[in-house]
């Protein structure tokens, strides 16, 4: 567990800066970072120092070029208007396979070049080829891992989370978190079977989603999402929108996941009472609700806890971290959320905390509002996770009695 304390506001105006900076610059990252992704890998393993033979240049070079044109083109064709799944599975294949290996021809271009040198190990045509089959070994077995990882059903990992206004008759009580499903383009209905039927061995008292159910409209990802109508909670099933809900008719999504037996809480709450004591459950719409142009979506945390006792604690699902700011400002208990991902595919997630202020696990912001942050139980795009497990996640609710 991280501890994250709230800063003076001139700390903070400070900080917002170098961030907007960083933000502009990241408008440009689609331009620039397919060509970085292929030229990179392609100029360390065929040009610096192996001299392969000319048919072995031309043709690593031809496939480097057929992937610089190619992948852009498929990832438009599957995520754009056409939205044909099969194009998306190649583009998001080679993006995630072009990462990582972009992320080793640097680290071991650089790094295990200059202690073979040190150590005087060949010479240069010698050392070039042995990071060349370096990056290419550890690349496939990254891939494989990270393929493997990506399609299991996620471990299940227990926090326990102490709230101080908790009441002693909710003590024990059993959140279960699912986030980030992303079902799409690869038809996961069998995994989405498995992943509900490990949910519904952990005896929840509340089951929460928070977003990101899929990539695609409710009717064409239907099939997928329906064994979430399986999942079983002693209390209550409660879902909030995330971003990706507001690229796919997030309407359709709010009406299914209803129709499924969840409770959307779209700026509103339930109760939970147990032991004589009650705990308020809120939801808010994602952020980019408000820029949807979506008639009646947007996050009103002011409109989620309308009504609810102040004295009383308070759950509260919001899709992205970033909610945190205002869910302290509005005394907000503990804050569940995903979108991150955990980065996905290391080192992504250095890019994801320039957006975010926590990337998983539990963190405390202000003087009692503490943030978990799921890894996310499915995955976006890329069919794989590389030091970023997925997960389903047990919260147990304790109180400081």
């Amino acid at each position: 567990m991280t501890e994250t304390s709230s800063t003076p506001s001139t700390a903070g105006d400070a900080q917002e800066a170098p961030r907007g900076r960083l933000q502009r610059l990241m408008r440009y990252l689609p331009l620039v970072a397919p060509v970085l992704l292929w030229a990179v890998p392609g100029g360390v393993l065929l040009y610096t120092g192996q001299h392969w033979p000319l048919p072995v240049t031309l043709t690593g070079t031809g496939l480097f070029v057929l992937g610089l044109i190619g992948m852009p083109l498929a990832m438009a064709r599957g995520h754009g208007r056409r939205q044909q799944d099969w194009a998306a599975i190649v583009g998001d294949t080679l993006l995630g396979s072009m990462w990582v290996l972009f992320t080793w021809s640097v680290l071991l271009g650089v790094l295990l070049r200059l202690a073979l040198t040190v150590a005087g190990v060949g010479d240069g045509q010698d050392r070039a080829r042995i990071v060349t089959w370096a990056v290419l070994g550890v690349t496939a077995v990254l891939l494989g891992w990270g393929y493997a990882e990506a399609r299991r059903v996620p471990r299940v990992r227990r926090v326990d989370v102490e709230l101080p206004r908790l009441g002693a008759g909710l003590d024990g009580t059993r959140v279960v978190l699912i986030t980030d499903t992303h079902y799409g383009p690869l038809d996961r209905a069998r995994w989405s079977e498995r992943v509900c039927e490990r949910v519904n061995t952990l005896e929840a008292d509340l089951v929460c989603h928070t977003g990101d159910i899929a990539d695609g409209t409710a009717e064409r990802r239907r099939a997928q999402a329906a064994p979430l109508g399986t999942v079983e909670a002693t209390r209550a099933r409660v879902y909030v929108t995330g971003n990706h809900e507001y690229y796919s008719e997030a309407q359709g999504w709010v009406d299914l996941m209803d129709e499924l037996g969840w409770e959307p809480l779209r700026n509103r709450h339930v109760l939970l009472e147990r032991g004589g004591d009650t705990l308020v459950v809120a939801g808010v719409d994602d952020v980019t609700a408000e820029s949807s142009g979506l008639a009646g979506h947007g996050a009103d945390l002011a409109e989620a806890l309308d009504g609810a006792d102040p004295g009383l604690p308070v759950l509260l699902l919001a899709h992205q971290p970033k909610f945190i700011d205002r869910a302290a400002a509005h005394g907000v208990d503990l804050q569940l959320s995903g979108h991150t991902h955990g980065g996905q595919i290391w080192p992504f997630h250095y890019l994801v905390r320039l957006d975010q202020p926590a990337l998983a696990g539990l963190t405390h912001h202000g003087a009692r509002t503490r943030l978990y942050t799921s890894r996310g139980t499915g995955f976006w795009g890329p069919p794989f996770r590389v030091f970023a497990p997925s997960e389903i996640t047990l919260l147990v609710l304790r109180s400081a009695s």
